[in-house]
């Protein structure tokens, strides 16, 4: 879906502070009036404005602040990436990387930008469809569904980075009152969340003629997870049992094509944002703006810049295996062969033992075919490869055919490669994670081994120009009476793993494992190790009752202010 200029038709109404009256009867320049909004078009292009937000790109003067994969807040900040490029380069997510974080670090400001005029941006269409007398009924209830299911996205959004957080509603929102929208966050927000998925569920239609608009599956996805979150097994299960007996999403062959611009909207697609290119926007402002930082920085390749989101060592490491079997408890004993330090010009081998095949799909390395720009150099992609690694970031890149098409004339790193925020894979693995606690361990084993037998589809592996698997590949499903599925800690150990394999470098790692309770435990024993390969860890720890959630952005508290104090409370720790 195409992004639109957007007016905020009712922030712009609100009534301002003059010393005359004759200001107040002169309509400000671009503004669009409630009246030229009141039709067909205008909800619909209030509509179109708020989708435009599910990047995270267009609030404020956002980019990768509030980027829709989550790249900082749920990569860089748990054990699934590096900061990379060089120490001195946006040092802010550095501080973020390292736990450094404080309240007025400017990310997290442009996260709540991003996210809350994206909920002010639903509203406004929740506040408009009413009064527009063309629509019938039927209509009406569509845009409503699809304004409900995306003020739930963003306030989930929200939970999940700050946990104590304001839910803003059409009836809280009052344009003639500007302190309307100055909450308290005192409030646990799921059940708003789920009752905005819920009215999304039951409205939405299964399938919509326009790609990127919200539909019935996507609604039951996104509630399912919401209910995931709060450990509220049985109605999780429900939701993704009646996506999966729907019968209308499958894992497509090959793993690679759900992250390439070609295979956009593809058959195991539930819900992604959208990305185009050479559209007429300007400056290619619809391609993907949050991760125009991420591309190899040089070596004659795929861009010039600008070097950051670098696989941890400890991601490749987890893609070991053994007998085609994950190693869950001595993955990190032992590093997967790497070229730290070596020249380009130096004879280099990569890892011949036991690989997950998903590995070279989430992380380009030396040695390797990188997509198709051919085999990738090692450390003439690096900017700073003591600082950042020997890796680069690979599943949101375009192909070297892609350029000219499927990347802006302008600028080849705004691509249209979509986002996918659900997948059928993704859902699979959340109901699995279901099942073992409902007891269902066997169930889990299927649902894992589905997706394990995916990623095993020769078809899919990364191979040489002579056609030949481009390492050594080796990738099983768990038998009956595996010791994974044993137990329901056993199965909940293989589960989290899978999600991590499955899902690496897509932003998901650091909100899972403050879900499940151990990201103090899985993220200080990281550090640890960590501090002996990258020498800014010295130091750095994970505290439990703090660094689970970011601090409320300072401007922010200092904004909600009414009669001298603020409706905003600091998180804890902060």
């Amino acid at each position: 879906m195409k992004k639109i200029t957007y007016l905020t038709s009712f922030l712009l109404l609100g009534l301002a502070t003059s010393c005359s009256d004759e200001f107040l009867e002169t309509r400000p320049k671009a503004a669009l009036s409630i009246e030229t909004l009141k039709n067909r078009a205008g909800v619909n292009y209030l509509l179109t404005g708020a989708y435009s937000l599910l990047d995270g790109v267009g609030a404020g003067t956002t980019t990768w602040h509030g980027s829709a994969d989550n790249w900082i807040y749920g990569s860089v900040a748990a054990d699934d990436a590096y900061k990379g490029t060089i120490a001195g380069d946006q040092p802010e997510i550095s501080l973020i990387e390292q736990k450094l974080i404080q309240p007025d670090n400017t990310h997290f400001r442009g996260k709540w930008q991003a996210v809350y005029d994206g909920v002010a941006r639903a509203n406004d269409v929740l506040l408009l469809v009413d009064q527009v007398e063309e629509l019938t009924d039927a209509e009406k209830t569509q845009i409503k569904a699809q304004a409900h299911f995306l003020r739930g996205h963003y306030h989930f959004e929200a939970k999940k980075m700050w946990n104590n957080v304001p839910y803003i509603d059409e009836k809280a929102y009052n344009p003639d009152d500007l302190n309307s929208t100055r909450l308290t966050n005192d409030k646990d927000i799921w059940p708003n969340i789920e009752a905005d998925f819920k009215f999304a569920l039951d409205n939405l239609p299964e399938t919509q003629t326009q790609k990127g608009r919200a539909t019935k599956w996507a609604a039951a996805a996104m509630l399912g997870k919401a209910y995931l979150f709060q450990r509220k097994w049985a109605e999780a299960k429900a939701q993704f049992d009646a996506i999966v007996n729907s019968g209308r999403y499958k894992l497509v062959d090959r793993y690679n094509d759900n992250f390439r611009a070609s295979t956009n909207n593809n058959a195991e697609s539930i819900f992604e944002v959208q990305h185009s290119v050479n559209d007429g926007a300007p400056g290619g402002e619809n391609g993907n703006q949050g991760a125009t930082l991420n591309y190899p920085y040089g070596g004659g390749g795929v861009t010039t810049c600008c070097g950051f989101y670098q696989p941890t060592q400890n991601l490749v490491n987890s893609f070991k295996t053994q007998n085609g079997l994950p190693l869950f408890d001595t993955y990190n004993n032992s590093d997967v062969k790497n070229d730290q330090n070596i020249e380009v010009t130096q004879a280099f081998t990569p890892e011949e033992g036991e690989l997950d095949p998903r590995l070279d799909h989430t992380v380009g390395r030396r040695g390797i075919p990188f997509l198709d720009w051919g085999v990738h150099p090692g450390k003439a992609y690096i900017r700073d490869q003591a600082y950042g690694g020997p890796y680069s970031p690979r599943k949101h890149l375009m192909y070297r055919s892609d350029v000219g098409t499927n990347t802006f004339s302008g600028n080849p790193r705004l691509n249209a490669n979509n986002y996918r925020m659900i997948r059928y894979a993704h859902v699979l693995l959340m109901l699995a994670e279901a099942e073992v606690e409902l007891g269902n361990l066997s169930r889990a084993r299927e649902l894992v081994n589905m997706v394990r037998s995916r990623a095993a589809n020769p078809d899919g592996f990364v191979k040489t120009a002579d056609g030949k698997p481009a390492a050594n590949y080796v990738i099983k499903e768990y038998a009956a009476g595996d010791p994974a599925f044993s137990t329901a800690a056993n199965a909940r150990t293989a589960v989290r793993f899978e999600t991590r394999l499955e899902l690496g470098m897509e932003g998901h790692r650091f909100f899972d494992l403050v879900r499940w309770g151990i990201a103090d435990q899985v993220l200080n024993a990281y550090y640890a190790v960590e501090k002996n390969k990258r020498t800014y860890f010295n130091g750095v720890s994970f505290t439990k009752g703090k660094h689970e959630y970011y601090p409320i952005p300072l401007q922010e508290i200092v904004n909600s202010q009414m009669d001298g104090k603020a409706t905003l409370k600091q998180n804890p720790g902060y």
